[in-house]
């Protein structure tokens, strides 16, 4: 018979897995969807035109984290601590009003600002798209701290569906009306779209908060005092998540302070390298409250099981796109973008590298919030900004989008490996074990020395060979895996959480799980 332990990991893992797919088919459909709309605006507009759109999008990007005040992990994680429900009804009271609050004088300071941010640069589009970009910028913030609260009840349906697949669709739907008119697609219809996409998921999320909460937290009497622990624990998130953004951004406006022109082409390679991101940003999302429950009973154990089972098979999602990127990046570039962004190859093997970095060390800073290591939180996020701005002002004037992306790549490595060693010696957790650094050695390390062979012998490659490259690349890793037996107590939880999320037993499953555990019968 299993344990409580064994029973509240398993519960934990179903939890995760059953969310980690959902946001992983959200994000992949909104990375399909946001491609669709970026080929359209890319031939609509002028080039100068997308670099001031690109460059727009990352400044205001940065920007909206000061709408957030830090409030969504803070939210996230207080929800499925706190004692009572008295208590979450002044949490979700108060984070709505600040964050309504400040959403709405974000927007205004960036609406009236942005011109002379523009005129200073000397690129009036960047003006405009400012002012634009202002209004999406407050409708987002709302939508998210809306999506962090359901985040703290374990639920990712407003973040997946309404804002990672509604909020591009509607904007690719917009692009193609757009189209169809004798005008076509100019650059300020593409900033009236985008805001007005952002403006109508707000509007849907908002009915989302009114339909759905009450059955989740009915009305009642409410508790004072939970908004200031609340506002306490969200101070250091606030600088975390302000840093955190700079981190991710700041070589690009660093980049656009020098180069302008320059921000499009680079934003190309490091929207490919945030795809491997895609699978350890979905399990941080879905970890960070489930991960609180069980600190909540005490149970370490647990964490450290789920922490280092969902890493290991986040590992089989970006593996094979990190192969492909980094030892075929001309063709993986020319397969996605087309032929104008072929210059980037540099940017994209450097990029790959921290992106791939952080998905070996796992969701450390969602686990640090969870712990309530808020504290080291803020501090990680200053030393990670630090890196990448401080190495994009050295680099980028000598090294353009080379040295942007130097300063990316070790800006994600720093930012994914400080949380990683602290949770290791404070808690011991990590994600490093044999069972999951042999199939890692074993499937990474000849899929790489094969790739580098394929790209020296055939410079360009069909197009259809890439998708089949990936997949074999995927299963090669689970081969290994099968081969060495590289399995824990947690992939054998993770084996019976699959086949309940399916709803009926499955003979193959039960086959390689009785293979790879050695045991007799059922998987339980």
């Amino acid at each position: 018979m299993d344990s409580p332990s064994s029973d509240r990991t398993r519960e934990g893992l179903s939890t995760v897995t059953r969310g980690t797919l959902f946001l992983l088919v959200a994000t992949l459909l909104f990375v399909a969807i946001t491609f669709g709309a970026r080929v359209l605006v890319v031939r609509s507009i002028s080039p100068d035109e997308w670099s001031a759109f690109s460059w727009s999008l990352t400044l205001a990007g940065f920007l909206s984290a000061f709408g957030t005040l830090g409030l969504p992990n803070a939210i996230a994680r207080s929800l499925p601590f706190a004692s009572s429900d008295s208590e979450r009804r002044t949490m979700v009271r108060g984070t709505l009003l600040l964050g309504e609050g400040a959403g709405a004088v974000l927007a205004v300071t960036l609406f009236l600002v942005g011109p002379s941010i523009g005129s200073r640069l000397g690129q009036v589009d960047i003006g405009i798209a400012l002012q634009f970009l202002s209004i999406a910028v407050a409708s987002a913030i709302g939508a998210n701290l809306i999506a962090s609260i359901f985040q703290g009840y374990e639920d990712v349906t407003p973040n997946a569906l309404l804002i990672q697949i509604l909020t591009p669709a509607i904007f690719l739907g917009l692009l193609l009306v757009g189209l169809a008119q004798p005008g076509g697609i100019t650059f300020r219809y593409t900033l009236i779209a985008y805001a007005t996409a952002s403006v109508v998921v707000l509007l849907i999320t908002v009915a989302y908060l009114a339909f759905r909460l009450p059955r989740r937290l009915p009305p009642g009497p409410h508790a004072p005092g939970a908004m200031p622990r609340l506002l306490l624990f969200a101070a250091p998130l606030f600088l975390a998540s302000i840093l955190s953004s700079l981190t991710g951004n700041g070589d690009t406006i660093v980049l656009g302070l020098y180069f302008p022109t320059s921000v499009g082409a680079y934003s190309a390679s490091v929207t490919l390298a945030r795809l491997l991101q895609v699978g350890i940003g979905a399990v941080g999302y879905i970890f960070l409250p489930v991960t609180t429950r069980f600190f909540r009973d005490g149970d370490r154990d647990s964490i450290q099981l789920t922490y280092a089972t969902v890493t290991k098979w986040m590992v089989l999602f970006s593996l094979p796109l990190f192969t492909l990127f980094f030892f075929l990046p001309s063709q993986s570039l020319l397969f996605v973008y087309g032929s104008h962004y072929t210059s980037v190859i540099a940017p994209l093997q450097i990029t790959v590298v921290g992106a791939f970095a952080t998905t070996l060390f796992g969701p450390g800073s969602a686990t640090q919030v969870a712990l309530g290591q808020n504290r080291l939180v803020a501090y990680n996020s200053v030393v990670a900004a630090f890196v990448d701005v401080g190495l994009a002002f050295w680099l980028v004037p000598h090294y353009g989008s080379v040295g942007s992306a130097v300063a990316w790549s070790s800006a994600a490595f720093t930012a994914a490996g400080l949380p990683l060693l602290e949770l290791a010696v404070i808690s011991g957790i990590h994600p490093f074990r044999r069972h999951s650094l042999l199939p890692l050695a074993l499937t990474g390390i000849p899929a790489g020395a094969f790739l580098a062979v394929v790209a020296w012998l055939h410079p360009v490659l069909p197009w259809y060979l890439l998708p089949i490259l990936a997949l074999a690349v995927a299963g090669l890793f689970l081969l290994v895996v099968m081969a060495t037996r590289s399995v824990d107590q947690g992939d054998r939880l993770l084996l019976e959480v699959i086949e309940r999320l399916l709803g009926r037993e499955i003979p193959l499953l039960r086959r390689v799980g009785r293979v790879l555990f050695r045991v007799r019968g059922p998987l339980r």
